[in-house]
């Protein structure tokens, strides 16, 4: 069962919290993958969302690059949520720490997340800690990237989001984001 650690109302009316548990079984209506470019779902948290979300969120990803080609940091896919929960997974692409400006590539990847979500008319929002894994991103420096780009998207968007829950597995990466929250929540 997950469990929330702490919670802010920012400035601009929306709830950020951080959850400790698993993305895969938050009620929500979009929850965040942490994408390969391609949509292959076979490791870390994309592989357990296309788990417990069945085939069905494989084969709309094998649609969508069809049809798009690969995803970009600024433009991620999304499709349904299959057998979870969530009413759709939106399929961010977070950067590959050693490839270059990987800061930025970070923040476009939640922006743009924040974007899909928007767009889907979606008013709950689940993200992991986007590249922290297998991508191999330092999970302190992600926690204040992630951080800043949801407060800074609701300070120059009109968004219609209501709740962004930051779900966390590990403890290791839950620390890094506790602390990161500390430092900048008032």
């Amino acid at each position: 069962m997950n469990s929330v650690l702490v919670e802010h109302v920012l400035q601009t009316g929306q709830t950020l919290q951080i959850v400790h548990g698993d993305i895969t079984t938050e009620s929500v209506d979009a929850i965040v993958n942490a994408a390969n470019q391609y949509l292959q779902h076979g490791g870390g948290v994309a592989w357990a969302i296309s788990q417990k979300g069945g085939a069905a969120i494989q084969e709309e990803s094998d649609a969508w690059i069809r049809k798009h080609g690969p995803i970009s940091h600024t433009a991620p896919a999304w499709t349904s949520g299959g057998r979870l929960p969530a009413k759709y997974v939106i399929h961010a692409l977070g950067p590959v720490w050693g490839d270059g400006d990987e800061d930025r590539k970070l923040s476009e990847a939640v922006t743009a997340s924040l974007r899909v979500a928007d767009e889907l008319k979606c008013k709950t929002i689940a993200m992991p800690a986007i590249s922290t894994g297998i991508f191999g991103f330092p999970k302190e420096r992600a926690a204040r990237i992630i951080l800043a780009a949801i407060r800074q998207y609701f300070q120059n968007v009109a968004s219609r989001i209501e709740l962004v829950r930051l779900v966390l597995f590990d403890h290791e990466t839950l620390d890094a984001f506790l602390a990161a929250w500390q430092a900048e929540t008032p």
